[in-house]
């Protein structure tokens, strides 16, 4: 799934979500590299409700979202898809 992201600075965040929920393959497109390569190698296989857990509402600065937060509101679309 490609999902374009809002108010950060990556552009969008590519992932895969498998039938078991698990978490794989996320990259971003821009953003910090070493911060979003080290979210995706952290999430990497984790339960997608979980990830959402632990991420969501993670601010960056004065921005109200962050590339961590972007990715737990991907992910509960993709679940809700």
């Amino acid at each position: 799934m490609t999902y374009k992201t809002k108010g950060v600075c990556a552009r969008e965040i590519e992932f895969e979500v498998d039938e078991n929920h698990k978490v794989h393959n996320v990259q971003f497109v821009g953003g910090c590299s070493g911060n979003t390569q080290g979210i995706a190698c952290l999430v990497e296989g984790m339960d997608a409700e979980e990830v959402i857990k632990r991420l969501k509402g993670v601010k960056c600065g004065f921005k109200n979202t962050s590339c961590p937060d972007q990715l737990s509101i991907a992910l509960e679309e993709a679940l809700n898809k």
